[in-house]
């Protein structure tokens, strides 16, 4: 219940006190620039109505269209409490106001019990950034504190000097990044109670954390988003203490992430405008020109604050350059029409009123800078010295006296102001001399592995010499062994083709021969019954010569399968076979016919019937 209650108890005191007054604002379409102390008086170039942020009267921003309805992380009633603390800070990205809603739904509940410490800070992070994003002042500074400390002693605050590039917690969490909120967020805390050096040292300690901790291909999507919300509170820091140089540093870093992180074109707009502001205090017109028309080329909105901001800054910064004193006035005029509040209105007096003033135009000057001296604490020094120089142009000593002891009270303050100044260039130089030592080690690393590539060349062209020579002879080698192979391949080839002739005019002969077999098997049947009818006393044997010329070792294999058979009846088998007749077989073996049809009888038995057709071929 311990936690459960810190948890409910520190928003439920925001929500019971939700008329606070905002401190410090989230990355909108502008950025914060007011602090909650009193801007430091001479800042004779600013456009007054430029010091207040467009959020400053409770607007909202506006929801992206794909979020209006984002899910609830707790609407499931499952899953860890880790899991329900990454569904707020993923919501909270996106819809703030959702997000705290839900974050007080989970503070109430009983999965609020059971944080343990990683997570407990965890969430102690993201109350402060959801208080932050929400406009309320910071009400948990000490579990604030305590998380920034735990999240240093594990990830480590040294600066550039320590690389958990991809650090995480086992729940996936990654550490430097978060550590590197919590100082954003401590910052804020400091910025609300007007600790502006304390304030200046942790937004610097979260881009050191984030610069050191991760690769530059690595700072995209929230993290890019983070960076340039940082750089842009710097910008406005050293804007209200007169540290152009490093606001116009910081600007332009703010607009680089901003690139990477696909920022609205306000929120773009917003850095170039001020970036605008910072080259205009330094005099320098080309720049500040270019930045307040880029700023006006992709404004989204011309009926916003910001707009109205960018116009009366550009019509203050041409009536210097340029003269152009009548347009530039009704330009002023115009935007203090169109102002949506009494601030917005008494900022816009006092720069028409310093025009009016620069020129001599006394009278008028003094209807446009009374109002604000009366209304406008924050601006009465500013307004006192053009006031006072009207009186004393007047004779109206009472008046200048009264105008005189303001201005005395902030020259009280002026060295005081100027040491802040001071320190907080100290704490950014020191910040440039680490990313400086950080460049140059790497430079170093860079040389130091050129140094070494160069070895390794000059080794690789020694090796690659010494393996040309080797190569040279392995090829001289392989060249002969080639020369060997290929004379050795010729004679194989030259013999291989002289067996091919004699393999080829020896199956020329086989086919010839068994063409001649062919014809005299087809002949036989013929031939035999020519020798039976030519009448010559030996026709049995020309026969029979016949029959074994056109089935070689029939006969024989004849004989070997029947060896009971007798000469005649081998004869009178091969006669059957060339289909003589009894009568003609009768005739060539020199018997009578009844004799014959006895051996026929004979071989039948002694054959079982069978054909000497299966014994013509070997």
């Amino acid at each position: 219940m311990k936690m459960r209650k810190i948890i409910y108890v520190v928003l439920m005191m925001v929500v019971m006190v939700g008329c606070t007054p905002p401190g410090p604002l989230s990355e909108g379409e502008g950025t914060p620039t007011t602090s909650p102390r009193p801007s430091p008086g001479g800042e004779e170039g600013d456009s007054p109505a430029a010091v207040r942020h467009p959020l400053s009267e409770g607007e909202r921003l506006p929801r992206p269209a794909a979020t209006l309805n984002p899910p609830n992380p707790l609407s499931k009633g499952e899953g860890t409490a880790h899991e329900a603390l990454e569904g707020i800070d993923s919501l909270m990205w996106v819809q703030p106001d959702s997000a705290l809603a839900v974050m007080l739904e989970f503070a109430g509940s009983e999965e609020a019990d059971s944080l343990d410490v990683f997570e407990g800070h965890y969430c102690q992070v993201l109350i402060a950034e959801l208080l932050y994003k929400n406009f309320y002042k910071q009400s948990n500074r000490k579990d604030l504190l305590k998380a920034v400390h735990y999240f240093d002693s594990i990830v480590g605050m040294d600066g550039y000097g320590t690389d958990t590039r991809g650090k995480a917690d086992t729940r996936g969490v990654s550490l430097p990044f978060l550590d590197a909120r919590a100082h954003y967020i401590n910052g804020v805390g400091y910025y609300e109670r007007d600790s502006l050096i304390e304030a200046c040292r942790e937004y610097l300690n979260a881009l050191r954390m984030m610069e050191g901790h991760f690769a530059e291909n690595e700072l995209v999507g929230h993290k890019a988003r983070f960076i340039a919300l940082t750089y842009t509170r710097l910008m406005d820091m050293f804007s209200q203490q007169f540290i152009q140089e490093q606001a116009i540093y910081c600007g332009k870093q703010s607009l680089t992430y901003n690139k990477i992180a696909h920022s609205s074109p306000g929120n773009m707009a917003n850095i170039l405008y001020h970036l605008g502001k910072q080259y205009d205090k330094l005099n320098e017109a080309d720049s500040a020109a270019y930045y307040y028309e880029k700023a006006l080329e992709i404004m989204p909105d011309r009926n916003s604050m910001l707009y109205r901001d960018v116009v009366t800054s550009k019509a203050l910064f041409e009536c210097k350059v340029y003269g152009n004193i009548a347009i530039a006035l009704d330009s002023m005029k115009s935007m203090a029409a169109q102002a949506t509040s009494d601030m917005e209105r008494l900022n816009r007096f006092l720069t028409i009123g310093a025009v009016y003033h620069s020129i001599g135009q006394y009278d008028s000057a003094k209807v446009y800078l009374e109002p604000v001296f009366e209304k406008d604490s924050n601006n009465a020094s500013i307004v006192a010295k053009y006031l006072r120089d009207i009186a004393l142009a007047e004779g109206d000593t009472l008046k200048a006296n009264k105008y005189s002891q303001v201005l005395a009270e902030d020259a009280a303050a002026a060295p005081e102001n100027l040491f802040r100044a001071s320190q907080l260039n100290d704490l950014f130089q020191n910040y440039l001399h680490g990313k400086q030592e950080k460049a140059e080690a790497e430079r170093r690393l860079a040389e130091q592995e050129a140094a070494r590539l160069r070895w390794k060349r000059g080794l690789a062209v020694t090796v690659v010499v010494m393996m040309a020579l080797g190569l040279g002879l392995w090829c001289w080698l392989a060249r002969r062994k080639k020369e060997h192979e290929a004379e050795t391949q010729t004679w194989h080839e030259e013999k291989q083709q002289l067996q091919t002739q004699v393999d080829d005019a020896l199956q020329q002969l086989q086919t010839q021969a068994d063409d001649a077999l062919q014809q005299a098997r087809a002949m036989l049947p013929q031939r035999a019954n020519e020798i039976y009818s030519s009448k010559v006393g030996n026709r049995l044997e020309r026969i029979m010569a016949e029959f074994e010329a056109a089935y070689p070792g029939a006969m024989e294999r004849v004989a070997a399968a029947y060896p009971n058979l007798t000469k005649t009846e081998i004869q009178l088998f091969v006669l059957s076979f060339l289909q003589f007749r009894a009568k003609e077989e009768a005739d060539l073996l020199g018997l009578s016919q009844n004799t014959v049809l006895q051996y026929r009888s004979n071989l039948r038995k002694k054959t079982g019937n069978a054909s000497i057709s299966s014994f013509l071929e070997a």
